[in-house]
């Protein structure tokens, strides 16, 4: 489905965003999340994606758990118009203390699983968490079995890119005493 050419159109705040499920245009349950002031509907979790992000919880949990706060698959408020709602983070304990979703200074590293959702994963959600000033940012590639990783943002764009193959380990920037093996994170 694509945007409308030509038309104007509607950019809703998280506000905004907020009060359509408090009113009960849309439930919790319901896969939508804001970007850029755009609604958009997530796809369905297939079974792969969904061991991913298991395995992403099991395997962080295990090495930086005692170190940060694990989140799995809910929102992060990275602007006042983008409220996404990524597979995977790690936090700052301060962000426990918040009334609201995390910011981006609470976010240690981001990481989406993708697969039908690579696309957008690697255009408008790096766009979108490059300008919001995510430090790190992961996209497991389970179309390729790689992860793409980003972080040194110029405040528009990641200007460090690599890519890790199966066989080999990273380290998140926060922890760097403490790889992990991208084998441990893709799913059978």
């Amino acid at each position: 489905m694509s945007s409308v050419t030509g038309a104007p159109t509607y950019k809703f705040s998280v506000e905004e965003y907020h009060k359509l499920g408090e009113v009960g245009i849309f439930h919790e349950d319901d896969r939508i999340e804001l970007l850029n002031g755009e609604l958009v509907i997530m796809a369905v979790i297939g079974v792969r994606h969904m061991k991913a992000v298991r395995r992403f919880i099991n395997v962080l949990a295990r090495k930086y758990g005692q170190r940060c706060l694990i989140d799995a698959q809910n929102p992060v408020m990275i602007d006042g118009h983008s409220e996404p709602q990524p597979d995977f983070l790690l936090l700052r304990a301060e962000a426990d203390v918040r009334d609201s979703a995390p910011i981006p200074e609470d976010v240690l590293l981001l990481a989406e699983v993708a697969d039908t959702s690579l696309a957008y994963d690697q255009t408008d959600k790096r766009a979108a968490y490059a300008r919001n000033g995510i430090v790190e940012y992961w996209i497991l590639d389970l179309t390729r079995d790689v992860l793409h990783v980003f972080c040194d943002s110029d405040g528009r764009e990641y200007r460090t890119k690599l890519t890790v193959s199966a066989a080999e380990s990273i380290a998140p920037l926060a922890f760097p005493d403490t790889p992990v093996a991208l084998a441990e994170l893709l799913p059978a």
